[in-house]
C-alpha cells in the first residue's frame, strides 16, 4: 500500500504528459464537446480516464503513487489556470475565442460545420434563448465554453 514500484518523479512526469496530451486532444475536438456533454461524450471521457490510468501509474497501485498522480493533475490544472489568467494569448490558445454563428438572422453554415453543430443543436439553443424564428436573431455566438448565447433583435414598440 505504501511502497511504490517506480520513483515519485516518474508519477509527476507521467501525470504532466497525460494532462497535456488530454488537454490538446480535448481542445482539438471542438467547443461543443466541452460545453454540451451528450451521453457518448461522457462515455468517451470515462474510457479516456481508464485508458490513461496505466500510463500514469506505470502499473503501480500504491496509495502514495495514486496521491502523487492526483496531486500532479491538480497542480497542472492550477498552474494552467493562473497562466491563462495572466497571459491573454495563452488563454485564446487553450480556450479558443467566441465565434458568431448567426448574424442578422443569417446562419454561418461553414462555422456550423467547423464546430460540428447540427441545425437541431442551433434551433434548441435559439429556443432556449427565447427565439422561435431565425429572423428574430440579431446574433448567436458560440462561447468558449461551448454554450450558445442569443441576442434577439429589438422589437419596435410603436407596433
Amino acid at each position: 500500500m505504501w511502497e511504490m514500484s517506480v520513483p515519485w518523479w516518474e508519477f509527476v512526469l507521467r501525470g504532466v504528459v497525460v494532462y497535456v496530451f488530454l488537454l490538446v486532444f480535448l481542445r482539438l475536438t471542438g467547443k461543443r464537446q466541452t460545453g454540451q456533454y451528450a451521453p457518448f461524450d461522457l462515455v468517451l471521457l470515462l474510457i479516456l480516464s481508464n485508458a490513461v490510468q496505466n500510463s500514469m501509474n506505470a502499473g503501480d497501485n500504491s496509495l502514495v503513487g495514486g496521491l502523487i498522480s492526483a496531486t500532479t493533475l491538480i497542480a497542472c490544472h492550477v498552474v494552467l489556470a493562473h497562466l491563462t489568467f495572466r497571459t491573454p494569448w495563452l488563454e485564446r490558445l487553450i480556450d479558443g475565442t467566441p465565434r458568431v454563428l448567426v448574424e442578422h438572422g443569417q446562419v454561418r453554415a461553414d462555422l456550423m460545420r467547423k464546430e460540428l453543430l447540427s441545425t437541431d443543436d442551433l434551433e434548441a439553443a435559439l429556443r432556449a434563448g427565447g427565439c422561435l424564428h431565425l429572423h428574430e436573431v440579431e446574433r448567436a455566438t458560440i462561447e468558449t465554453n461551448g454554450q450558445i448565447t442569443v441576442v434577439l433583435r429589438r422589437r419596435d414598440s410603436a407596433g
